[in-house]
């Protein structure tokens, strides 16, 4: 984990000490919780299984990982833009040649994403945001509900199914909050 998630860890720490905490600094301790952990999972991919899939309805072990990885970027588009239309949108999946990758990817996008939540506001986070497509909307919410829902929900969804391809594989799962059988048992 980069320096910044600690050193941003222990500000925050300090600074409640002082004066309660904006909705943009709970969000800033969660995100950090939640990176250390996802970033525990993104290490353990193993590159020989990128392309197994535990049913046919699923995405690849490398699709999903990489999915995971980007997910830390909605939060730069929902801190700078009012909306997102997905009709208008130009995406090129991240590509998964190698595990090592992902976790820069994750942290890339997660770096900017703080970078983006610095300084704003409980007004900011509590305005309405929408996604879209086209004319259809999809949801419209505060910022903060979305923060929550599209990135760090989404992001623990997505890495829980990863635990259990990784359970699949026979492969050791690390406990995410406390530890996991495999951590228990050696």
């Amino acid at each position: 984990m980069e320096n910044g998630y600690f050193l941003a860890k222990l500000l925050i720490s300090i600074f409640t000490q002082i004066v309660p905490m904006t909705e943009a600094q709970i969000i800033l301790e969660e995100l950090t919780h939640e990176a250390m952990g996802t970033q525990r999972i993104l290490r353990l991919i193993p590159e020989d299984k990128l392309g197994w899939l535990p049913h046919e309805k699923s995405m690849t072990l490398g699709r999903l990982a990489a999915h995971i990885a980007e997910l830390p970027s909605w939060l730069t588009h929902i801190l700078t833009k009012p909306e997102l239309d997905l009709a208008m949108l130009d995406y090129t999946p991240v590509p998964m040649e190698e595990p090592g990758g992902l976790i820069s990817v994750f942290d890339d996008n997660m770096n900017k994403g703080v970078h983006a939540l610095q300084g704003v506001t409980n007004e900011f986070l509590n305005k309405g945001w929408t996604l879209r497509n086209g004319n259809e909307v999809i949801f419209k919410m505060a910022r903060a509900g979305v923060i929550r829902g599209m990135v760090l929900n989404h992001i623990v969804h997505h890495r829980g199914q990863l635990t259990v391809y990784l359970r699949l594989l026979n492969l050791p799962v690390p406990g995410m909050y406390g530890p996991s059988a495999d951590e228990m048992m050696g």
